[in-house]
Parts: structure tokens; C-alpha cells; sequence
């Protein structure tokens, strides 16, 4: 079933959102792109005449009640976005009542799902180690789907939209599915986009396709590293992870972020890619600081030669003109993670010279995809989102679905 072909008139819509946003200390949102990611698929509900019921996690509660991560703080938001006066049921799993006096074109947020341990599924207060551990597990599955039953039985169809979940199987992105039948279960808007960035980025593939991948570990990215291998032209490899591979190559890095027991993963990296022909592109100088702060004092220097008390925190000139040279003619694009400390302003050089080159591949015809929590803030930063094809909602489920890996959210709908 498709959400354009269902018709919500008269009917109950349970939706799963991703509407965990950032709050500031008085609880005011700083960012609500995911609240107006997901307005598409509530308002077409409306507008057909159904009613809607809204359901999110915020934060990492760890299955305790916490006001710091109540939903409470966004009703009033969300009611700006929609145009309606969004109601709000205290206790998600007591909503019963609400939710069967909801009419048309009625709006109910549920309190965050993961003030229930039932949401992730996971005993709470025992550890792995704990010979009682697997026995917490089984009963924990069981009251899982009792807490999803719970879910679905205040609605008649079930959309999920939260693709930021997607690779998450908890109550309410995968559980609860199985309580509707084909004909009452969909992916919303936003999940069918994501789903359809990542197929033009994987299976679509338009030549020389270019993925940058940054962030601190090369371990965090190896299986996501490794599919791209067989797929990609160019693979730049920037931010943390060039020290290690600086190191492992006999250079000596200072006091730059270095996985020193991943030395030999990547020279086998380095191998693999010659083997297989794929252009792998690492830094070769660096911005180097005598101090983690925007006031450090810098120097240029040679990524394998950095001084002793020194670290690298972007990428230098050299390196970003080699970036933008594998970025620039390539026709799909995938970007995960920057190429320093973009959040100090003295130290954005580097993803700022990625964002223009995917920026003018994308003037000139490139699908790009933008995706992981650090790229999209710093795509924004830049004030460059219209810049580029696609910025994804979802860091985990993006590169679990880019690894390779089927995501629990989809298959729970699509089978």
C-alpha cells in the first residue's frame, strides 16, 4: 500500500515520526528540519479527512521517565506547522481513551516511546554478563509486542515515517507492523524519498561516482567503507580518520586523533582499493593547532609530519584541491562526515571546499546525496541545503542501508 493510494477519510492514522529535535535549555527547538520533514505525509492525512496520531522518541531516556525529554516541550510547534491545536495524551501507552474520542481532522502527540524500555526492547538494570540476562531478554520481547499491540490498537493504519528509526527494530518503527495487514500499513513521504535517495545512489549509479566519507574512526566506517569499494571511482577518505592512515603508513602525527590499533585495517583498506582500482584519496597536509579550540595557534603542515603537541584538525589547501578535483567532474555523489573540526569556525576550510565541489557537480548535473548527522549540520552551516539533490534525515539508518544492510523499519512494511 502507498499513502497516495490509502484513504485516511474517516479513519484513525498511527504515524511514526523522527521528531527527536534539538532543544535549547528552555526547551525551545533550535532546529526543527525533522518536524517539517515529516509535515508532507500528516498533512496529506488531514487533508483527506483522517485523524492523526503522532508517536516519536526524543532523546536517550534509557525506558525512565525524564522532563528533560518529554514531548511536551514541541506540542506548540507542532501545532504552528500543522495549522491545528495538536492534543497531548501524558502517558503513550494509556492513550486508549484519547485516541478513540479523536475526529476528523484531529491531532494527538503521544508522550516520548522510549519512557518505555518495551520501545528499544532491551532489559533495563542487568547486565549482558548476567547468566539471568537472556531470560530478561525473551520476557522483554514478549512485553515489546505487547507495548506495540498496545500502539496499534488506537488507530486503523500505520505509516512510518521516521527514517531516522528505520534501522532500529523497536515497537513502534517495526513491531507494531505487525499488527496491521498490507492494505493498512505504508511508509510515509519522507521514508519513500530516503528510500529512493539511497537506490539512486546504490543501484542507479551515474559515472565517476564520488563518496566522501569523514568522521573521527576509520572502525565506525569500515563496513560502509568496504560495499562503497565495490561501487565507487573516487573514495576520499578525510577528518580523524586521515591520521591513522598517516600513521599507519610510517608518518608521525603528533597528538592527532589516531585509532592506533587500526593501523593494520588500514593499510588493508589502502590495498584493497589499489586492487580493485578505486581512486583512494587521503590528506596529504593539514591545518595543525597546538590546542583543541577556534584559537589555537595553526600551522600548515604535512599530514605524516605534524609536530609533537600538535594535532590536525582540517584539512590543508593541497588536500582540498585534490578533494575538489574527485568531487568536481563526478555525476553521483555521496557525502558522510566532514573533513575537520568544522564546528570552530577557523577550522571549516576543508568541508567547506567538499560542500562547493559537490555543490557546482550538482550545477552541472550530479545526484548528491548528503547524509550522517555532521555533514547535514555542516551543509547547513554553510547555508548551501538548495546546493545539493538530497540531504538525508537519518545518520545510522543511512549508512546501515548504504552498508548493505536491510533496515527493519522498511521490510516490517515492504516484507
Amino acid at each position: 500500500m502507498t499513502i497516495d493510494s490509502y484513504k485516511f477519510a474517516g479513519k484513525k492514522a498511527i504515524v511514526r515520526v523522527d521528531f527527536n529535535v534539538p532543544l535549547d535549555e528552555n526547551g525551545k527547538i533550535t532546529d526543527d528540519t525533522r518536524i517539517r520533514g515529516a509535515l508532507p505525509t500528516l498533512k496529506k492525512i488531514l487533508a483527506d479527512g483522517g485523524a492523526l496520531i503522532i508517536m516519536s522518541h526524543m532523546g536517550k531516556p534509557k525506558g525512565k521517565v525524564n522532563a528533560k525529554f518529554s514531548l511536551s516541550q514541541i506540542v506548540d510547534a507542532v501545532s504552528a506547522q500543522l495549522g491545528v491545536a495538536v492534543q497531548f495524551a501524558p502517558d503513550c501507552a494509556k492513550a486508549g481513551e484519547a485516541a478513540a474520542a479523536l475526529k476528523p481532522g484531529e491531532v494527538l502527540l503521544l508522550e516520548n516511546l522510549r519512557f518505555y524500555p518495551e520501545e528499544e526492547g532491551k532489559p533495563v538494570g542487568i547486565d549482558k554478563e548476567d547468566p539471568a540476562y537472556e531470560e530478561a531478554k525473551k520476557a522483554m520481547k514478549n512485553s515489546q509486542k505487547e507495548f506495540a499491540k498496545t500502539l496499534a490498537s488506537y488507530a486503523d493504519c500505520y505509516v512510518n515515517d521516521a527514517f531516522g528509526t528505520a534501522h532500529r527494530k523497536h515497537a513502534s518503527t517495526a513491531v507494531i507492523a505487525d499488527y496491521f495487514d498490507a492494505d493498512n500499513k505504508m511508509l510515509g513521504y519522507l521514508m519513500e524519498k530516503e528510500v529512493q535517495a539511497v537506490d539512486n545512489v546504490l543501484s542507479n549509479i551515474k559515472r565517476p561516482f564520488t563518496a566522501i566519507m569523514g568522521g573521527s574512526k576509520v572502525s565506525t566506517k569500515i563496513g560502509i567503507i568496504e560495499n562503497l569499494m565495490d561501487k565507487v571511482d573516487n573514495l576520499i577518505l578525510c577528518g580523524g580518520m586521515t591520521y591513522t592512515f598517516a600513521k599507519a603508513q610510517g608518518g608521525h602525527v603528533g597528538k592527532s586523533i589516531c585509532e592506533d590499533d587500526k593501523l593494520d585495517l588500514a593499510l588493508d583498506i589502502i590495498a584493497k582499493a589499489k586492487a580493485k582500482g578505486v581512486n583512494l584519496v587521503l590528506g596529504t597536509d593539514c591545518v595543525a593547532a597546538d590546542d583543541f579550540s577556534n584559537d589555537a595557534n595553526t600551522q600548515i603542515c604535512p599530514a605524516n609530519a605534524i609536530p609533537e603537541g600538535w594535532e590536525g584538525l582540517d584539512a590543508g589547501p593541497a588536500t582540498r584541491e585534490s578533494f575538489a578535483a574527485a568531487i568536481k567532474d563526478a555525476k553521483t555523489i555521496l557525502w558522510n562526515g566532514p573533513a575537520g573540526v568544522f564546528e570552530f569556525d577557523n577550522f571549516t576550510a576543508g568541508s567547506k571546499a567538499i560542500a562547493d565541489a559537490i555543490a557546482e557537480a550538482t550545477k552541472n548535473g550530479a545526484f548528491s546525496l548528503i547524509g550522517g548527522g555532521d555533514s547535514v549540520a555542516c551543509i547547513n552551516k554553510f547555508g548551501m541545503a538548495d546546493q545539493v539533490s538530497y540531504i538525508s534525515t537519518g545518520g545510522g539508518a543511512l549508512l546501515e542501508a548504504i552498508e548493505g544492510k536491510i533496515l527493519p523499519g522498511i521490510a516490517a512494511i515492504k516484507g
